[in-house]
Formats: structure tokens, C-alpha cells, sequence
């Protein structure tokens, strides 16, 4: 059993927020597979479903993002699932938008979610980091994370959840690195094909005329000719 946790606020006034992307992609996923109805439960909302053959808990902390720890370490604790099989979702402020990126381990980088949650359950659980740009100054951070995305982010956004739901068997199977690649490639743009040749380019040749014919008549016959 694992359990794949997307980090976000609870209350529609955050369902937008950039810092709730991680709730986006546990949603996604839960609709794309067919998992059951959310409850109420490890002070979180909580469903339950397979992927990849493999039985997987979605988990949305209700604590707000700063707690995340206290409703992931009642989950784990319930299912008795160590560290090594949880997933967890997030903003990656470090990463541009629409890129994505798996990795095992580490700090929090001072992400108050990642923070809360290894003080609970320790730092060795995987996370899928999910890009959202920086504003370009610390001092505009806290008003970047908790803004909505705009309505011209859409497109990718909406590209990035199909993507991470469609790949996310390969990350309840153990292969993580299946997943980015799945999901970098369907993030990709499509490759140009040949430029279509112009009508000059494709039209057939024209023939060259005809070579005359050659003149077999004698001199004479030629003289001849020209005075009829």
C-alpha cells in the first residue's frame, strides 16, 4: 500500500492558489483511475483506489499547509506505511511552469509543507516536485504562492494534470523515472515536420522540343523546293 499526499489549503479561496497545485494533481489522478469518493478523514480528506496494480491512498491535508505533517503521520500511521512509500505532491517555486520533477529525500528548502511533514515522518519520502515559477524576488513570494493562476496558464496546466494522472501508475510501480519521462514527453511541444515543398518545387519539368527533323533531300532537290 502507498499514500500519495498533494499539499495545498483547504476552502474554496485556495482552490486556485499556485501553492495548491498539489492538491490538483492528487485530483486528477483520484478522476482519472476511478478512485472513491473523498471522506473526511486523518484530519484531511482521503480516497482510496489502485494504480499500476497497486492499492494507493490519496490524501489531502485539511491542517493548512504549514501542519501538512500531522494529518500525513496519522495516515501513515493508521496503514502502517513507512516513509519509502509516500509521495508527496508540491510547488516547486525553483521550477518553471509546467516542468516537473521526481526526486527521494533532501531538505524542505524552506517549503513549510515539506518542513511539517518531515518533522513527522522523517525526509525519506519521494517527492514530485511540480514547477510554478518564481516571481523573481523573495519579497514577492508569499503573494506569488497565494495567488490563483491566471487564465492564460490554463493551457498548460490543464496539459500538466493529464499528464501526471496518465502517468501516475509508473510511480505506484516503482519507477519514478518513468513517470517524469512520460510526462516531459506529453509536456513537450510537437516537433515541426518538413516544410511542404512549394508548387515550383514539386511541378514536373516541361519537356524540351522536339529535335526537326533531318533534311535527307539533295542539293538539287532543295533548289528545286525553293522555287515552286
Amino acid at each position: 500500500m502507498q499514500l500519495f499526499v498533494g499539499l495545498g489549503n483547504p476552502g474554496a479561496k485556495y482552490a486556485r492558489n499556485r501553492h495548491n497545485i498539489g492538491f490538483m494533481a492528487v485530483e486528477a489522478i483520484a478522476e482519472a483511475h476511478g478512485f472513491g469518493p473523498w471522506r473526511a478523514r486523518f484530519q484531511g480528506l482521503a480516497s482510496e483506489g489502485v494504480l499500476g496494480g497497486e492499492k494507493v491512498i490519496l490524501l489531502k491535508p485539511g491542517t493548512f499547509m504549514n501542519l501538512s505533517g500531522q494529518s500525513v503521520g496519522e495516515a501513515a500511521r493508521f496503514y502502517r506505511i513507512a516513509p519509502e512509500a509516500v509521495t508527496v505532491f508540491h510547488d516547486e517555486l525553483d521550477l518553471g511552469p509546467g516542468k516537473l520533477r521526481v526526486k527521494r529525500g533532501g531538505g524542505h528548502a524552506g517549503h513549510n509543507g515539506l518542513r511539517s511533514i518531515i518533522a513527522h515522518i522523517g525526509a525519506d519520502f519521494q517527492r514530485v516536485r511540480l514547477g510554478i515559477g518564481h516571481p523573481g524576488h523573495k519579497d514577492r513570494v508569499t503573494g506569488h504562492v497565494l495567488s490563483d493562476f491566471a487564465s492564460a496558464e490554463a493551457g498548460w496546466l490543464d496539459a500538466l494534470m493529464r499528464a501526471i494522472a496518465q502517468g501516475a501508475p509508473w510511480l505506484a510501480q516503482g519507477a519514478p523515472e518513468r513517470f517524469q519521462t512520460a510526462v516531459a514527453q506529453r509536456m513537450a511541444p510537437p516537433r515541426p515536420g518538413p516544410a511542404p515543398a512549394s508548387d515550383a518545387a514539386t511541378a514536373r519539368p516541361a519537356s524540351p522540343p522536339p529535335a526537326p527533323a533531318e533534311d535527307t533531300r539533295s542539293p538539287m532537290q532543295k533548289l528545286v523546293d525553293r522555287f515552286r
